[in-house]
């Protein structure tokens, strides 16, 4: 679970007395996904399934330079493997938005993604496949 400071949780349930003292907190979290991914809504290596672990590269935690969401990233997947929809709840940003930002430090060389096939082609088809099996595999026991 994400834990926020106190005033900002009392601001989003309605509580604060003053709204205009959290102001300037909330215009730091107003990053528009868009300008996170630098415009783009997809990304031909960002086919990730949610449930993908990603891990940091022992030489990204010295890397300079990187904008918020990479570094949390980075620091997050430092010393555990966190999959796509975690890292997406940690940042506080889209799957999508992950999944991309993740394939652009994949290309960088800063971290790596396991639970995915070699192939390009991801598809519920072949996942749906792998839980029959599973499935009959279970029930012949």
């Amino acid at each position: 679970m994400i834990e926020r400071p106190r005033a900002r949780s009392e601001q989003i349930a309605g509580l604060a007395k003053e709204e205009s003292q959290y102001l300037y907190e909330d215009e730091a979290h107003a990053v528009r996904p868009y300008a996170v991914t630098g415009g783009r809504v997809r990304s031909e290596t960002a086919n990730f399934p949610v449930e993908a672990l990603v891990e940091a590269l022992p030489r990204a935690r010295m890397r300079t330079g990187l904008t918020p969401e990479r570094r949390t990233i980075i620091e997050r997947c430092a010393n555990q493997y966190l999959s796509i929809a975690e890292l997406s709840a940690y940042v506080e940003l889209p799957v999508g938005v992950v999944r991309i930002v993740v394939a652009d430090l994949v290309e960088e060389n800063l971290v790596r993604v396991h639970g995915v096939s070699s192939s390009s082609d991801y598809s519920p088809a072949t996942t749906m496949s792998v839980l029959e099996s599973v499935l009959n595999g279970i029930s012949s026991l």
